[in-house]
C-alpha cells in the first residue's frame, strides 16, 4: 500500500481528478497541487515552481475554452488585472518560511471550502456605481495577487466566489476570468521565482501529462456541458480531503 500512495503515477492521477475538477469551474488547480505535494514530502521551495507552471497548463486550456464559448468579459476582469500582476511578482520574489507558507496555505483552502458549502448561494447585492466597481477590483486584485504569488497559486480560488458573492459576473463568467486570470498571475509569479531558483520539470513528465488531460477534459465540459453547481460539489470533497492531510502534516511540524 505504502508504494502505491508514494508512487509518481499515483500522484498523477490525483492530480488528473484535481486537474479535471478545478478547470471545470475555471480554475488552475494550484492550492490542491500544493496541498498534494506537500503532503508527498516535496520540497517547500521547489512546490510554488511547479504548481505554478501546472497551473499555467491548465489555464491555458481552460481560458481557449471558455473564450471560444464567449464566457469572458474584458470589462470585469481587466481591473483585477492591472493590480494583481505586478503584486503577483512581488509576492512570487519572498521567501517566507516553510510552516507559514503551509499556514497560508490551509487557509486558502479552507476559505474555498467554506465558498462550497457555506456560501454557496450567496450574493451581496451592493448597488455600485462603474467608479466603484474599478476602485473595488483593483484592491482586491491586488491583495489576490500578492497572496498568489506568495504560496505559489493562481489567486483564482479567491476571485471565482469573489465575483460571484458580489454579484459581478454569472458563474461561466466568474470561471471564464479565473482562468484568464490564473494564467496570467501564474505566469508573473513564475518569473519572480525563476530569477531566484530553477527546475528541472522533466522530472514531473507524468504530473505535466495528468494535468493536460485532465484540464482538457475538464474545462471543455465545463464551458459546454456540465452544471458548475456539480462540479464544485466534487471539488470540495477533493479540498476537504487535502485539508485533512494537510492539518495532520502541520500538526506533525
Amino acid at each position: 500500500m505504502d508504494i502505491i500512495i508514494t508512487s509518481p503515477y499515483f500522484l498523477a492521477f490525483l492530480f488528473l481528478i484535481v486537474a479535471f475538477v478545478y478547470s471545470s469551474v475555471g480554475l488552475g488547480g494550484a492550492s490542491s497541487y500544493t496541498a498534494l505535494m506537500a503532503i508527498f514530502g516535496i520540497s517547500s521551495l521547489a512546490i510554488p515552481m511547479i504548481s505554478l507552471s501546472l497551473n499555467l497548463l491548465v489555464t491555458s486550456v481552460g481560458s481557449f475554452n471558455f473564450i471560444r464559448n464567449k464566457h469572458a468579459k474584458i470589462k470585469l476582469i481587466l481591473p483585477f488585472l492591472i493590480s494583481s500582476i505586478p503584486m503577483a511578482y512581488l509576492g512570487g520574489s519572498l521567501q517566507i518560511p516553510k510552516e507559514i507558507f503551509y499556514w497560508v496555505l490551509l487557509i486558502s483552502l479552507i476559505f474555498v471550502a467554506a465558498r462550497i458549502y457555506l456560501w454557496q448561494n450567496t450574493t451581496i447585492n451592493f448597488k455600485f456605481d462603474k467608479r466603484e466597481k474599478i476602485i473595488l477590483s483593483l484592491f482586491a486584485g491586488s491583495v489576490l495577487g500578492l497572496i498568489a504569488g506568495i504560496v505559489g497559486i493562481g489567486g483564482g480560488v479567491y476571485l471565482v466566489p469573489l465575483i460571484i458573492i458580489l454579484g459581478l459576473g454569472t458563474e461561466k463568467e466568474a470561471a471564464a476570468c479565473g482562468a484568464i486570470f490564473i494564467w496570467l498571475n501564474s505566469c508573473s509569479g513564475l518569473l519572480s521565482r525563476l530569477q531566484y531558483n530553477s527546475i528541472d520539470l522533466t522530472n514531473y513528465i507524468p504530473l505535466i501529462i495528468a494535468v493536460v488531460a485532465g484540464g482538457a477534459l475538464g474545462s471543455y465540459l465545463g464551458a459546454s456541458r456540465f452544471s458548475s453547481k456539480v462540479m464544485e460539489k466534487m471539488l470540495g470533497l477533493v479540498i476537504i480531503v487535502a485539508i485533512i492531510f494537510l492539518t495532520k502534516k502541520l500538526l506533525s511540524i
